[in-house]
């Protein structure tokens, strides 16, 4: 888990998800809510970010009369809008690419509902050469790379570093959000290479 935060707390509007979003992985997103659709307004406008934290099982991404959130995860990832489009079903549809990690110091609910995050910025490691067995694991990523829906989010998947290919092949596996969350919190690149690897190999058990 990550001690490395600054001690400077900044504002940060938050999109509470059941999925995880990494570093320089990029996810699409559906908006219906009001306080979404306002929160993609202004971060289009004032070209801005926000974040996106993980919401455990017990919390609603929908938010309901009279109901609150569960607690939200204590890691998350800056947002930031590539793209955006109306989806056949008259919703807006935004593209959006994973930024800087940070630690969430406390959060509050605005009258809209909308979440807002007191959030420290998490010092990143440098990231590190691939060990041997990468390898793999950089060729599980292209083949990912070859499907559609992937090439439609235009991720850059060029990538030779442990933490980079851990991200990227995190962000695309179809991965329990429980242990996404839980690589996303680790600060060395080489163990999260080495953590995705454990829960792969789990999986295939």
């Amino acid at each position: 888990m990550s001690d490395l935060a600054s001690d400077t707390a900044v504002e940060l509007p938050l999109f509470p998800l059941r999925s995880v979003l990494f570093p320089g992985g990029r996810m699409g997103l559906r908006i219906f809510e009001r306080r979404y659709l306002d929160l993609i307004r202004d971060t289009l406008r004032e070209q801005q970010s926000f974040g996106i934290v993980w919401l455990p099982e017990g919390g609603a991404e929908v938010l309901k009369p009279g109901v609150r959130q569960a607690t939200l995860a204590l890691i998350g990832t800056e947002a930031r809008i590539t793209d955006w489009d109306q989806t056949d079903d008259g919703l807006l549809g935004v593209v959006v690419e994973g930024g800087r990690r940070f630690r969430l110091a406390a959060a509050r609910q605005a009258d809209s509902g909308l979440y807002i995050g007191d959030i420290q910025w998490l010092a990143e490691l440098p990231d590190t050469a691939l060990p041997p067995r990468g390898s793999e694991l950089q060729d599980l990523l292209q083949q990912l790379g070859e499907h559609p829906h992937v090439q439609r989010l235009g991720m850059d998947l060029d990538v030779d570093e442990a933490g980079a290919l851990a991200n990227r092949l995190a962000q695309l596996l179809p991965l329990p959000a429980a242990d996404a969350y839980q690589i996303l919190s680790i600060d060395e690149p080489v163990a999260r290479l080495d953590a995705l690897h454990d829960v792969l190999d789990g999986l295939s058990q």
